[in-house]
């Protein structure tokens, strides 16, 4: 089982060490030591931590849908020419760019600075590991 320094926690939960070690103190995710004596904590109990702790913003347009993939947030970026258009969009930490014509973006109003919903409905997703294992 994976095993993690409070530091990398930290980075993969985006707070600081000081977060991480102060959850650790209350009790909110389990740690122990590895072979160095470094505090550490496991995958499992990470991500379930990582899980719990997950806030999305609700979804402003009420549409009911299929897709369960929802990443509510900001466009910060809409590159377009006469045909076709790159949008960007900063849904907490994640950067989620979607292609679609210009016609689209014009008729969603969509601009840096508005607030939309990005809707991944997909049977193709790769996921990747660290180091490759097979």
């Amino acid at each position: 089982m994976p095993q993690f320094r409070l530091s990398e926690a930290a980075r993969l939960l985006g707070v600081s060490d000081d977060t991480v070690r102060r959850w650790v103190d209350a009790g909110l995710i389990p740690a122990g030591t590895d072979a160095s004596g470094r505090k550490v904590v496991e995958g499992a109990d990470l991500a379930a931590f990582a899980k719990k702790q997950a806030t999305e913003m609700t979804d402003p347009t009420g549409v009911g849908r299929s897709a369960r993939n929802q990443f509510v947030g900001l466009v910060t970026e809409v590159i377009a020419d006469r045909v076709m258009a790159q949008v960007e969009m900063q849904c907490g930490p994640h950067r989620v760019v979607s292609l679609m014509s210009t016609e689209a973006v014009e008729e969603l109003g969509l601009e840096p600075g508005v607030l939309a919903v990005a809707v991944v409905k997909s049977t193709h997703v790769v996921i990747e590991t660290p180091g490759g294992r097979s």
